[in-house]
């Protein structure tokens, strides 16, 4: 199969691909017949490094002192120009003083970032040099959700406490605020300014921005712990932590289907993720499991697991490992494949036509987040290493990896965000 990435380039990914994903049926008991085990070294990236041709996927030869390709940024407050040790990046934004827990980058223009941090506080800064823009202001506990509106007029935070705020770009004005109760999740509606969130009373609430209008989608008693919209931006899908999953109607307030009990999960769950034309959802647990379920009709076609699990994950000093839980996942756009991310450090990447393994591999860490590269079938992992790692997931291979400016015990990758070809993460300081 020939699959053209954004340069116009085409490559041959032989064996060929599956037939489409729509034209098959799925068993739960498929046999897995083949796994490829990815190599842990760092290989030459092949076919895929020339697709991506604004990234250089071979190893940069060793420089001398001062002489580095490229523009050099003078040193100002809050941007980190050099530091011993390796650093990949081209920018530093460090006006943050503790954990970083969330990053997104401005859908429109691509130019900014807003982040957020256990500091309490959240800013609103420019890629290409670090500068801030506009500091959030007005939270007292730790800013674990930030994001722009579709059209990037209008920046959301939110904190621990329940507490929300959004801002006006252009002008760094805050234009509106709710306090709702403890935050689980926060997301921007795909086409509307409209924001939902879940909190911990078991609610998903739904505004519009502005000037408020709400409505609320009443769940279990108890946390409502992941959710997105889906593509149609008439759908969401939120999870709970008594393991059921709710899809709703965001204009009539219902849910369409609820899958609790053996349909559900056994455990809570940890992360949610649709396909491009939101006919499939995939959650994620504590249960170690991910399912993959028809938006349609709300059946479950497809249950996931690694197929073996690491006896001890490189954990942080004072925590401990009771259940590989799945920590991330999400489909590829070009091909029927999905990405899941474990507690463990295992990466599996499954073959959604057959739902058979197709590629597992082992972190030396944990892995936090994982997110797949628009129209190609490269998928990027960051873990508690503090390493972003870019695998070949149709061929297993490790085309590069990217380095923060120091790997110290607690200097963890949290969240990651795809600007193009320029990847931007935030993390644990």
């Amino acid at each position: 199969m020939e699959y053209e990435s954004e340069s116009g380039a085409t490559a041959d990914t032989t064996p060929h691909p599956p037939p489409p994903l729509e034209t098959l049926s799925f068993h739960g008991d498929e046999e897995i017949m083949e796994v490829v085990e990815l190599d842990p070294g760092l290989l030459d990236p092949g076919h895929l490094a020339q697709e991506m041709e604004d990234v250089d996927f071979e190893e940069e030869e060793e420089e001398e002192e001062g002489n580095e390709e490229g523009w050099v940024l003078e040193p100002q407050e809050g941007v980190v120009s050099s530091m011993e040790g390796p650093d990949d990046s081209e920018v530093t934004f460090a006006l943050h003083s503790a954990s970083v827990f969330c990053v997104s980058l401005d859908p429109k223009t691509n130019t900014l970032a807003v982040t957020g941090g256990e500091d309490d506080k959240a800013f609103v800064w420019r890629l290409s040099d670090g500068e801030l823009l506009f500091e959030c202001a007005g939270h007292k506990d730790s800013v674990t959700c930030a994001g722009f509106s579709h059209d990037s007029t209008l920046v959301a935070t939110g904190d621990m406490s329940g507490l929300l705020k959004v801002w006006q770009v252009d002008t760094k004005e805050e234009v509106w605020s709710f306090e709702a109760g403890d935050l689980e999740w926060m997301e921007w509606h795909p086409r509307a300014p409209v924001l939902l969130a879940g909190t911990a009373d078991g609610n998903t609430w739904m505004w519009k921005v502005p000037n408020g209008d709400c409505k609320t989608f009443q769940g279990p008693n108890c946390p409502a712990t992941c959710g997105r919209v889906l593509p149609d931006g008439k759908r969401a899908v939120v999870g709970y932590e008594d393991g059921t999953i709710r899809i709703w109607d965001l204009k009539q307030g219902n849910p369409i289907h609820v899958l609790k009990g053996t349909e559900g999960h056994q455990g809570p769950l940890t992360c949610v993720a649709a396909n491009q034309d939101g006919s499939l959802i995939l959650t994620g647990s504590v249960d170690c499991q991910a399912k993959l379920v028809s938006a349609t009709t709300g059946k479950v076609v497809g249950v996931f697991r690694p197929e073996t699990v690491a006896s001890q994950p490189n954990l942080g000093e004072g925590e401990e490992s009771e259940s590989n839980s799945v920590e991330s996942l999400g489909f590829c756009s070009a091909m029927p494949l999905a990405a899941v991310a474990y507690l463990d450090g295992t990466l599996a990447i499954y073959d959604l036509s057959t739902q058979t393994l197709r590629q597992q591999g082992q972190h030396q860490s944990s892995i936090m987040q994982l997110l797949w590269e628009a129209g190609l079938a490269v998928v990027y992992t960051c873990s508690l290493d503090g390493v972003v790692y870019l695998w070949d997931a149709w061929t297993g291979r490790l085309l590069t990896d990217y380095q923060e400016i120091t790997k110290q015990k607690y200097f963890v990758s949290r969240d990651l965000t795809i600007n193009g070809c320029g990847l931007w993460l935030g993390v644990w300081c």
